[in-house]
């Protein structure tokens, strides 16, 4: 226990060093949001796969893989999916708006597409669903710390918040790329030396095979809920505005198709780790039932490796959570300062005024990421809440205003509209079941496409800037 812990308080205080003395180096909200658009595919690269190897990643898709077995390689081979598209169509044609305009933000690009209307209700929406990811990586944090080390899990929300809004409040997103390169070596090396060990531990992959041999479900997942994870998942990562900030800040297309390309290749490779690490607990731990799922990947990292393979594990885990929780706390400030504060309240507002307000921005956003983090215990339900939001509220205007020149504000506005109050009628009528194949997300994503195509009808209009 006592090394454990020794080495996430000296890992968590050299994360915040280095995020200070990187810091120093920024001097303008332009650089704070969006890294003076100098990122290379290599940093890019380094900065989204650390931000997408999160708390769902790793606890929560260990706990889906614990339960329902094979099927849990979609939640994370979702976001690889939706990274690709990104990768190669979306991103690079939105980097190139965005340049070509100077918009630092995608609240920004909404407007310059659409008008202020859409850049408002978006930025509201994304600033309240984003504070249910960044409690999510806590939770998370808070649950691994606690089963390994015994601390309470308040403490390992308390600890994780504290690590993420200092690096970040200091630099940005230019400091926090370089940070997630650190973060990144550690989880690579982290879980490259634990699955093995996990692997030998559980009597090899023919011992893996026969846990829950029986289950035909268990190993050959249905076309239905491997559907349910892509709609609810692959859309956030493609319109997801933490990722679509690095984007922005991209020297060039092809830092853009290069470093989320990987991304999207890795995330895929790392699919497969939090599934065998869910099914070797299944095999020793049989009995956890629901409630006690999340506690797989912990309890794999205390039973199966030796100390200081598990010490090396567990702060793998903690990069995961902290680096998945910087991209957050990058779109709860871009919200706050550059699409409601400067746009709406202080259109005077200076740089260093902006710099300074950011960096409040990002104190009190970890703050309220905290206490929400202490009363919510659920991760994958939390993370589910935001990325049935995003994909339902981002997805359809983001994607026809790049690609439907007809499509308009109110389409836009019609399709945010119809997606958020379908989704949640649906959540809410059902307890989160859905209906049949209807998941409150793909309900509330098909409502929102439909209504965005009847606008096409009823209200056709052209629009500027749609890449031909």
């Amino acid at each position: 226990m006592g090394l454990h812990l020794s080495l996430i308080v000296g890992y968590s205080a050299a994360l915040m060093g280095l995020g200070l003395i990187l810091g120093r180096r920024v001097r303008s909200a332009g650089e704070f949001l969006i890294g003076g658009r100098r990122l290379g595919a290599g940093l890019l690269f380094a900065t989204m796969l650390a931000s997408n190897i999160g708390a769902g990643s790793t606890v929560g898709a260990s706990a889906t893989a614990y339960l329902h077995g094979v099927v849990a390689w979609w939640w994370v081979g979702s976001a690889a999916l939706g990274c690709a598209l990104l990768a190669w169509r979306v991103g690079p044609a939105l980097r190139r708006q965005a340049a070509a305009a100077n918009l630092q933000t995608v609240g920004e690009w909404l407007e310059h597409r659409y008008d202020h209307r859409v850049r408002a209700v978006i930025s509201v929406l994304l600033w309240t669903g984003g504070l249910f990811i960044l409690a999510s990586q806590l939770i998370g944090l808070g649950w691994i710390l606690q089963a390994v080390t015994g601390v309470p899990t308040w403490v390992g929300c308390v600890l994780g918040g504290i690590v993420i809004t200092t690096y970040f409040a200091a630099g940005g997103l230019l400091t926090a790329a370089w940070v997630n390169v650190v973060q990144l070596a550690v989880k690579l090396i982290g879980f490259a030396v634990a699955v093995p060990l996990l692997v030998h531990w559980a009597g090899g992959a023919s011992a893996i095979a026969a846990v829950r041999a029986e289950d035909a479900a268990y190993w050959h997942p249905r076309v239905a809920d491997v559907l349910g994870y892509i709609v609810l998942l692959a859309p956030a990562f493609v319109v997801s505005p933490g990722l679509l900030q690095k984007v922005f800040a991209a020297r060039d297309d092809e830092a853009v198709r290069r470093g989320v390309g990987w991304n999207a290749v890795g995330l895929a490779l790392f699919a497969a780790v939090p599934l065998v690490i869910g099914i070797i607990v299944r095999g020793y731990a049989p009995n956890l039932g629901p409630g006690g799922a999340a506690l797989a990947l912990p309890i794999a990292f205390m039973q199966g490796l030796p100390p200081l393979a598990g010490a090396l594990g567990l702060a793998a885990v903690f990069s995961a959570e902290v680096s998945a929780a910087d991209a957050v706390l990058l779109m709860l400030t871009t919200s706050l300062t550059h699409d409601l504060y400067r746009r709406f309240l202080v259109p005077s507002a200076t740089e260093p005024q902006l710099l300074r307000l950011a960096r409040l921005a990002t104190a009190g956003s970890g703050t309220l990421g905290i206490l929400l983090a202490v009363t919510s215990q659920d991760v994958v339900a939390t993370l589910s809440v935001f990325y049935a939001l995003l994909g339902v509220s981002l997805f359809v205007p983001v994607v026809a205003g790049l690609y439907v020149p007809r499509t308009s504000a109110a389409g836009a506005l019609i399709a945010i509209g119809a997606g958020v109050v379908v989704m949640t009628a649906v959540h809410v009528a059902t307890g989160g079941r859905g209906i049949g194949w209807w998941a409150p997300a793909p309900a509330g994503l098909c409502a929102a496409t439909c209504l965005w195509a009847a606008s096409l009808v009823v209200a056709p209009r052209p629009a500027a800037a749609v890449v031909s």
